[in-house]
């Protein structure tokens, strides 16, 4: 059973409501393993739990279930998983309310490495974005090269659009690639903005044939309950890159400075890379993520 906390807006904003309107709500069932919130303190944690950090595809892909008990089993560590944007996710690192960050968004890892908030950054895997949608495809996208021309044609089409919105690795490469077609989407009624997970992203567009931009193993791992067809592949400015790096225990005292460095070294290690080789490669005839433990960022053309 899964373990990490999923921060959804929808989410909130019910709770909220719920409050409001003086409604109790359920608490929904726990396992007895251990949980945690992004509000939870450095103070909170014992010297055996982990705080990690990371991107949402990495929980809806299904790969950190396999990956997170097999470092528990091999250190004793106890990881307490938050699944959020990267952009989230690196904010924590930088106040301090994380032990590790396992994220997909280089130019802003660099910039938290470069401050010195974050130490030990490797690369850990890659896969690539593709822009997805109904199979009749209203925008007529279907095997362009360029990401960028591809979100051209959707924007003079008025095809609807669903962001993620939210921050997320996924949302800055969207909007990178915005930027290439000189186009500003926000503000046109077709284009909306989620402000949730890749999963849940993925079924927002599936429900009102939509197009969005998704990580491929996100999508395959949902494909199954989609109608939403790759047809936008290939563009190298789609390269997906994950990196593990550990949040600097000299600047915040109370970061788990030895267990984000056995995580950081776990993600790198041939046990970690052979898992992330095979995920689910049996069941897509495919790879998910590719390991690349080992390379620099020059070998996949980035800084």
């Amino acid at each position: 059973m899964r373990r990490w906390v999923w921060l959804g807006s929808l989410a909130l904003v019910a709770i909220l409501l719920a409050v409001a309107c003086g409604e109790e709500e359920e608490p929904p069932a726990q396992t007895p393993q251990v949980q945690a919130t992004a509000a939870e303190t450095a103070e909170e944690r014992g010297p055996k739990d982990i705080i990690l950090a990371t991107t949402t595809s990495t929980y809806d892909s299904g790969l950190l279930d396999v990956l997170v008990p097999e470092f528990e089993k091999e250190t004793g560590y106890n990881v307490k998983v938050i699944a959020v944007g990267t952009g989230q996710a690196l904010a924590m690192g930088d106040r301090g309310d994380a032990d590790a960050l396992l994220v997909h968004a280089p130019s802003s890892e660099k910039e938290l490495f470069d401050s010195g908030s974050a130490i030990n950054r490797r690369l850990v895997m890659h896969n690539d974005f593709v822009i997805v949608g109904p199979e009749e495809d209203p925008a007529r996208i279907q095997g362009m090269t360029s990401g960028a021309d591809a979100l051209a044609a959707i924007y003079e089409s008025g095809a609807t659009f669903i962001s993620r919105g939210d921050d997320s690795g996924t949302h800055e490469r969207e909007k990178e690639l915005w930027e290439r077609a000189g186009l500003n989407p926000v503000g046109e009624s077709w284009y909306e903005q989620s402000g949730q997970g890749m999963g849940a992203t993925l079924q927002i567009a599936n429900q009102k044939d939509a197009y969005t931009l998704s990580d491929r193993g996100t999508y395959l791992a949902q494909s199954k309950n989609l109608d939403l067809v790759v047809l936008v592949e290939g563009d190298p400015l789609l390269l997906n890159v994950y990196s593990v790096m550990q949040v600097n225990p000299e600047r915040f005292d109370l970061v788990n400075g030895p267990g984000g460095k056995a995580f950081v070294e776990f993600m790198i290690s041939e046990k970690a890379q052979e898992v992330i080789r095979d995920f689910r490669v049996e069941e897509f005839g495919r790879p998910l993520f590719i390991p690349d433990a080992g390379k620099t960022y020059e070998e996949l053309g980035l800084k």
